[in-house]
């Protein structure tokens, strides 16, 4: 029978049912769900591809559109749904999944404007694959006494959509064809990177991230299914996430983790400055070297390490950072990287660890609140859900949150896609373009597309 408490002062009711299956793709349960579900989906798996999560339908929906105590009020709320159930009792823990728009202060109007300052679902059908063991979820949140009848329907619903990922043949994820590519606003971050380091050489602030978008036209639909699909097959070690609101989805293969809590230890990661790889090893050896040794990358990535252990120091003890970055080396890209850990404190949370991250200087600047200031007059665009935290949290606290780069929303036969970089007083605007253009490509070729058009 499905699992249920009600809260002493209020009638909601959290009913959940996990059943293990067999032999299940995660693709293909996201697929089964095109039908009756599309809008309503989210996907994701870590790096180290020992955790992925599906979920169809929306049991819950926790959002706002707040400025200043966004994520204190999806922690509250997470919390008062995660009281109406049994947590000692439920087999495999609930997930609340979604993300938070970069600056909730940008106004500007643009293709973001359905997705709210903060957007989680409670799936009402979860599947969890962890340790090559497959887990499936019925979610049922009601304020209604009597469910039986609607459960045992969501049960047979739930075996039709086992059935259907194992047996139905997988899509064969043709991309649609790409019509048109137009860089947006090309002119306006060309002088927006010349005036950003114009302010930092007169000492106005350290480093800002200026971002800019490319739109894409398809000739026919881009299905959510296939561009994860594809985003898993082109970029195989990267975080893999998709969320949909409607008739879009914000997806991407991210190298970059901007918090993880898991039984009372946090990690997060450094990952700022950048080269492209080599066209053979020897020369991917020796841009990698000097990277390594590279004045301003090296300075841009201090910006970032530090940042996040101040805010380490404030809210774990025992913390862990190494005294120089490595290199992480991902296919189109070598970042220098330095990974940060720490065993959090007993009254800090994990939203209050995204909060305090976000944005780092490797997506926002240094001082934070300048820059972000600065971003959101310069760029004249909305960043949306880019560069900003994605992820999930369970029932127990643990969780993990990704930073939206190497992304693109889509919806229906469009592509917008994000790309940035750090400026800093040794920084040239076609230099900085040229960066942009490296990082644009997992993304579009992930699209069907390529930067050498």
């Amino acid at each position: 029978m499905p699992k249920t408490t009600g809260q002493k002062q209020t009638t909601l009711r959290f009913y959940t049912e996990t059943i293990e299956v067999s032999r299940l793709s995660a693709h293909a349960f996201f697929e089964a769900g095109d039908e009756k579900y599309k809008g309503q989906r989210f996907f994701w798996q870590n790096k180290e591809k020992t955790l992925t999560l599906v979920g169809l339908g929306h049991a819950h929906t926790i959002s706002n559109n707040l400025e200043d105590n966004r994520y204190a009020d999806i922690d509250a709320k997470w919390k008062e749904l995660c009281n109406a159930s049994l947590k000692e009792q439920v087999d495999v823990s609930p997930i609340l999944f979604g993300g938070f728009a970069f600056d909730p202060k940008n106004t500007i109007t643009s293709e973001w404007d359905n997705f709210p300052s903060a957007f989680f679902v409670v799936a009402t059908f979860q599947l969890v694959i962890q340790q090559d063991r497959a887990f499936i979820s019925i979610h049922y949140i009601t304020n209604e006494a009597e469910s039986a009848d609607i459960f045992e329907r969501l049960r047979v619903e739930r075996d039709t959509l086992i059935h259907t990922a194992q047996v139905r043949e997988l899509q064969t994820h043709t991309k649609p064809t790409l019509v048109k590519r137009e860089d947006r606003l090309k002119q306006q971050y060309l002088h927006a990177v010349e005036d950003v380091t114009k302010r930092i050489r007169a000492d106005e602030v350290n480093k800002v991230v200026i971002a800019r978008s490319l739109k894409l036209m398809f000739d026919k639909d881009f299905s959510p299914a296939t561009a994860i699909y594809h985003a898993a097959m082109e970029q195989p070690e990267s975080y893999l996430f998709g969320l949909e609101n409607g008739e879009q989805m914000f997806f991407g293969a991210t190298p970059e983790r901007l918090v993880k809590v898991e039984n009372e230890k946090a990690q997060s990661a450094g990952l700022a400055g950048s080269v492209r790889r080599g066209k053979n090893s020897v020369e991917d050896k020796a841009l990698g070297e000097a990277l390594l040794a590279d004045p301003k990358n090296l300075g841009e990535h201090k910006y970032v390490v530090e940042m996040i252990r101040k805010v380490f120091s404030q809210y774990c003890k025992d913390l862990k950072v190494p005294a120089r970055p490595k290199l992480m080396k991902i296919r189109d890209i070598q970042h220098l990287y330095t990974p940060i850990e720490g065993l959090l404190k007993k009254d800090s949370s994990l939203f209050e660890l995204v909060q305090a991250l976000h944005p780092t200087p490797a997506l926002g600047g240094e001082p934070r609140q300048d820059a972000i200031n600065i971003i959101r007059e310069s760029e004249q665009m909305n960043r949306g859900y880019y560069a900003a935290p994605i992820g999930w949290i369970n029932t127990e606290g643990d969780g993990e949150f990704a930073v939206g780069i190497r992304s693109a929303l889509i919806e229906n036969e469009h592509a917008y896609l994000y790309a940035g970089g750090g400026i800093v007083a040794e920084s040239s605007s076609m230099e900085e373009f040229e960066e942009t253009r490296v990082k644009f490509r997992p993304m579009l070729r992930t699209l069907g597309g390529n930067m050498n058009d």
